[in-house]
C-alpha cells in the first residue's frame, strides 16, 4: 500500500510548520549533504549510538562486523558540535534522493493535519522530541553500534501515530497493489506500523539499513504525547 493524499476539507490554517521542516529537509540534503556526496558532512552530523551511549565523538576509519562475523570500515569524521546535537541534526539529513522523497512525502499528506489539529508551536516541538524518542529506540536497541542513523523517519512515524489516534476515519487515498482506492487512516496507518514491527523484528539491531526501531519508537511516542499536545485543542481552534 502506497498513500499519496489525504482529506483537508476540514483543515483550517496553513501549514507554516510542515512546510519549513520539508524545506529544511530538502535544503540540508541538496546543499549541505549535495545531494549525498558530501560524507565529512553526513558522517559528522549523523547520530552514531556509540557516541552517545560513551560520549566520545568516532573518528577515522571503524571496523565493523555483522551478526554473521562479516567484516567492513566505515570511515567516521569529526562532529564539530557535542555529539548530542546530532539527536537535533541527523533527523533533518537523508541518505539518497527516494530516502529523501519518501520521507517528504509522507510529512506532505499527514503533518498538515496535526499542525491544523494542534497549532504551529506545539506541532514544532511535537516533531522534534518524537524524532529524539525515535533515536532514543534505536539507540536502547543497539547501543554498541557504530552505525550513523539519519533521516526524519522517527519524527514522521510519531507523526503518523498521532494522526491515527486524532483522525482515525479520515480517508486516505492509496494505491494498493495497482488499483487507486481510498482506506480509512486507521487502516492505512495500521499496516503500516505492523510491517514495520515485522521488519524490526527480523532485522539485526547491530546492522545497517533502515533503523525499524526508530520508527516504532516513534510511532509509539506519537501515540503516547499527542493527547497532551492537544490538551485545550479542538477540531476547529485557531492555531498558534
Amino acid at each position: 500500500m502506497f498513500p499519496i493524499g489525504d482529506d483537508n476539507s476540514d483543515r483550517t490554517i496553513t501549514p507554516f510548520v510542515n512546510y519549513a521542516f520539508i524545506g529544511i529537509n530538502i535544503l540540508v540534503f541538496l546543499l549541505l549533504q549535495q545531494v549525498g556526496s558530501n560524507d565529512a558532512f553526513t558522517y559528522a552530523f549523523s547520530l552514531v549510538p556509540q557516541e552517545i551511549t560513551s560520549g566520545v565523538d568516532l573518528t577515522g576509519v571503524q571496523v565493523i562486523r555483522d551478526s554473521a562475523g562479516n567484516t567492513g570500515q566505515i570511515q567516521h569524521f569529526d562532529t564539530p558540535l557535542p555529539v548530542y546535537f546530532n539527536f537535533l541534526s541527523s533527523m533533518f539529513m537523508h541518505g539518497d534522493i527516494m530516502h529523501l522523497g519518501g520521507n517528504m512525502l509522507f510529512l506532505w499528506i499527514f503533518g498538515d493535519n496535526l499542525e491544523d489539529r494542534i497549532g504551529h508551536v506545539r506541532y514544532a516541538i511535537f516533531y522534534v522530541v518524537c524524532g529524539i524518542a525515535a533515536a532514543i529506540a534505536q539507540i536502547i536497541m543497539g547501543p554498541s553500534s557504530i552505525i550513523p542513523m539519519l533521516g526524519a523517519s522517527g519524527a514522521i512515524s510519531g507523526i503518523m501515530g498521532g494522526y491515527v489516534l486524532l483522525f482515525p476515519h479520515k480517508r486516505v487515498r492509496a494505491f494498493i497493489l495497482r488499483f487507486l482506492t481510498e482506506v480509512p487512516a486507521y487502516a492505512a496507518v495500521g499496516i503500516w506500523i505492523v510491517y514495520q514491527i515485522v521488519l524490526g523484528y527480523m532485522s539485526p539491531s547491530e546492522g545497517g539499513g533502515v533503523a525499524y526501531a526508530a520508527h516504532i519508537g516513534g510511532f509509539f511516542a506519537g501515540l503516547l504525547l499527542i493527547k497532551i499536545f492537544a490538551i485545550g485543542r479542538t477540531a476547529n481552534a485557531a492555531s498558534i
